[in-house]
């Protein structure tokens, strides 16, 4: 896939391109992609059936020898302005959804906060909000 995708895809590029930084999709990344998909208002209207596709395309760009580069070109170009620092919360919320984020991760997220020229203020509230959310007693 080359061309744009819709919002809704380039969305779900960002968070399958994530839990996939480190080389493995954790099974709690896996739910909680899930989860973001069937609950939240900005997926209204997507087929639930639509996102294993979904993501199989993001892995395709991905495998591809420019992927990285493509994948985020594909997801900058696809998502309005007022949808770019919910592509950066979403990514945020799968990194931290096991409850480690190793460094692969943590990079993709700096890629992807480039690309989309997510200011650093509300990229360190997004990161701040998810830490605040999965920390532990």
């Amino acid at each position: 896939m080359s061309g744009n995708v819709t919002a809704q895809e380039a969305l779900i590029y960002a968070m399958v391109t994530v839990s996939a930084a480190d080389a493995r999709m954790a099974n709690t990344e896996l739910m909680k992609l899930g989860q973001i998909v069937e609950t939240l208002p900005v997926f209204g209207g997507f087929e639930p059936e639509r996102l294993v596709p979904t993501a199989e395309a993001a892995s395709a760009v991905l495998a591809r020898e420019d992927g990285l580069d493509a994948l985020l070109d594909i997801v900058a170009a696809s998502l309005p302005q007022r949808l770019r620092d919910t592509a950066n919360g979403l990514a945020v919320e799968i990194a931290a959804a096991d409850l480690k984020v190793p460094p692969e991760e943590v990079r993709f997220l700096q890629l992807l906060r480039d690309r989309l020229a997510i200011d650093p203020l509300t990229a360190a509230a997004i990161e701040r909000s998810a830490q605040a959310r999965y920390r532990r007693a």
